[in-house]
């Protein structure tokens, strides 16, 4: 039996794919509070529980920015720690990805919304729009 491969499926990831590639699972284990491996990885086990059950809630949702935002304003004092402290570790991992692949900040963030964490909401939740609207999956 011999396989068939298409011709893209054997070109090279080019460096900047491959750090975007990267950046990308990075930034999702920030996302699901993945464990500090540098000072960038800000968020606590307590601020993810506190961030996953505001989702649950409809109080946080992500965003089409490729930030978590707050839905339902205003938020207890230690979950807008926890969706800023989030957030900040984003932004860093967003900066270090987009000054890889020569582009900005915002454009790498708004990436990882469309390629990987758009994906991850679950039905009932949150998100918002690309036209700053909120909207239940």
């Amino acid at each position: 039996m011999t396989l068939s491969v298409s011709k893209e499926a054997n070109r090279p990831m080019t460096l900047n794919k491959l750090f975007v590639l990267g950046a990308a699972v990075a930034a999702l284990g920030v996302a699901a509070g993945a464990a500090p491996s540098s000072g960038a990885w800000a968020q606590t086990s307590e601020q993810k529980a506190l961030i996953d059950a505001a989702k649950v809630q409809g109080v946080v949702g992500e965003q089409a920015d490729g930030y978590l935002g707050i839905r339902t304003p205003p938020a207890p004092a230690p979950l807008a720690a926890a969706v800023s402290d989030t957030n900040d570790a984003r932004r860093a991992v967003y900066g270090d990805s987009a000054r890889a692949a020569g582009t900005t900040t915002e454009v790498a963030a708004a990436r990882m919304f469309e390629a990987q964490l758009f994906a991850r909401i679950p039905a009932g939740q949150w998100y918002r729009n690309a036209s700053g609207q909120w909207v239940r999956r």
